[in-house]
């Protein structure tokens, strides 16, 4: 077949990226065409995202595809965080910038909505985990708080879906990422409205939702002239960024309800979890604390999210701010030559959402355990790294009782496979075979979906088969597994 081009929009919590996929009909070939930095900003007492700079870095990334690619451009998609999201008006205006998850507006919300309504049954509308940070929360703190801008609403848009309307014009809600809400009813497969009737939040604000591999239409006219894109479609991938990660594992074997690989999507957030053939609302998994989030190709993602690289990121950026300017690598390798195993934490501690200096709330943390502090800045990234595979191992043990079986395999996919030192951590923590790989899986799945989506359909088996053979993942097997279940005790 010829080859055709596809753009994907990869927007994380730190950063940004378009990144072209040129396919032959075979294999995938990967270009990142432009980068950029995100983060939240300070705006009129909240923290938000700065929505116009980023529409801006996205337009710029797609000029330069443009001038690359041209015409054989077929598709754009966009894939970001969930949980976020923003309102249109009736006259198609975006309202406000859309309000970051680590906000504060949220603290105490989710006690008094289970006031309300009981935890068990907010899950068993929507089968997600509990989080503050949840888009159900953030609604009803606007409503609680009159919000002006959630009076004037006239359609909710997720973060993707916003960028999604400012490409091509269309109001559409991407199911993956509308899962993420606590909003969503995954057996139904649509919005949960007898939940949001009973928190008093608006039904006419949430659309239908759409499937990966629905094509939206072409480019607005004045995006298409400003960046040449003139062939090019908005195409949905999955457009929660780890739907589009799983979607881009390297497992042979199909969806099913007792499956025998997991996957940890590891970046600032490492999500861990297994792919299903249909959601699993059940008591344990309540109790648990799992979630039921929507994958490609009709599949559910159950999981657990687990605080990541975040804990490393803001260390360095700690840093960086005293004048240390550290790289990757370099603190990688200065973890190395750390002693192992000395002092660990809960990288989900509500004390690390957002410190002002991560590496002193590390060392609070350990000194309310009664553990060694870890002064230098090796031992503080060795806590940090030590402690998120500690968490990857408890998480994995609980995914185990849910499925009843011990899963074997691990795939780790995402920007945290660049980092070895983690993931032969994970092997030894957690005692199984890690396939780390492929790095770029986010945009890979984004690209695939895309590429060989039809009318809201794809077909997770090609999409699999064409990553396997386009990019070799890296192998890690328990080398260490006896010293860690020495300090932790046996699984």
């Amino acid at each position: 077949m010829a080859r055709s081009v596809a753009l994907a929009v990869d927007l994380g919590a730190s950063g940004g990226r378009v990144v072209a996929g040129t396919f032959d009909g075979r294999l995938l070939e990967l270009e990142e065409i432009h980068r950029f930095e995100n983060g939240p900003v300070p705006l009129g007492g909240r923290l938000v995202w700065d929505l116009p700079r980023l529409w801006q870095e996205v337009v710029e990334g797609l000029r330069r595809a443009g001038d690359r690619h041209g015409g054989a451009v077929t598709s754009v998609g966009v894939d970001t965080w969930g949980v976020d999201f923003g309102f249109l008006g009736a006259d198609d205006d975006l309202l406000a910038n859309p309000v970051c998850y680590r906000d504060q507006r949220t603290r105490g919300v989710l006690a008094a909505a289970e006031r309300v309504v009981p935890r068990s049954e907010i899950f068993d509308a929507t089968g997600l985990q509990f989080m503050e940070i949840n888009s159900l929360y953030q609604l009803i703190a606007m409503r609680e708080a009159r919000s002006t801008v959630l009076a004037a609403a006239d359609r909710f848009l997720m973060i993707p879906d916003i960028f999604h309307w400012l490409l091509c014009g269309e109001r559409s809600n991407e199911r993956t990422n509308a899962t993420t809400t606590q909003c969503f009813d995954p057996r139904a497969g649509g919005w949960a409205f007898g939940l949001l009737d009973r928190f008093d939040l608006p039904r006419h604000l949430f659309a239908p939702v759409a499937e990966p591999g629905t094509s939206l239409g072409p480019l607005r006219g004045d995006v298409a002239a400003d960046t040449r894109l003139t062939a090019a479609r908005v195409i949905l991938p999955g457009s929660h960024d780890t739907a589009s990660a799983v979607a881009a594992v390297p497992a042979a074997d199909p969806p099913s309800a007792r499956p025998d690989w997991s996957y940890v999507s590891l970046g600032t957030w490492a999500l861990v979890g297994a792919e299903l053939d249909r959601p699993l609302v059940t008591p344990e998994c309540l109790a648990r604390n799992f979630t039921n989030e929507g994958g490609v190709g009709g599949t559910t993602r159950l999981l657990k999210n687990v605080s990541g690289l975040w804990l490393v990121q803001q260390c360095r950026a700690a840093w960086q701010r005293s004048g240390q300017g550290w790289t990757w690598d370099q603190l990688t390798a200065l973890a190395a030559e750390a002693p192992p195993l000395v002092t660990l934490v809960d990288p989900n501690d509500p004390s690390l959402v957002a410190p002002p200096d991560m590496p002193e709330a590390i060392r609070a943390l350990a000194r309310a355990s009664g553990q060694p502090v870890p002064e230098s800045t090796a031992a503080v990234v060795r806590t940090a790294l030590e402690s998120v595979a500690v968490a990857i191992r408890r998480t994995l043990g609980e995914l185990d009782g849910l499925l009843g079986r011990r899963v074997s395999r691990v795939h780790v996919v995402g920007g945290g496979v660049q980092n070895r030192l983690l993931c032969q951590m994970i092997a030894d923590a957690t005692g199984r075979t890690v396939i780390a790989g492929p790095v770029e899986a986010t945009a890979i799945g984004n690209l695939l979906v895309q590429l060989l989506g039809r009318d809201g359909s794809v077909d997770l088996r090609q999409v699999r088969a064409i990553v396997r053979d386009s990019f070799e993942p890296a192998r890690y097997e328990p080398r260490d597994a006896a010293r860690w279940n020495d300090r932790l005790g046996r699984p």
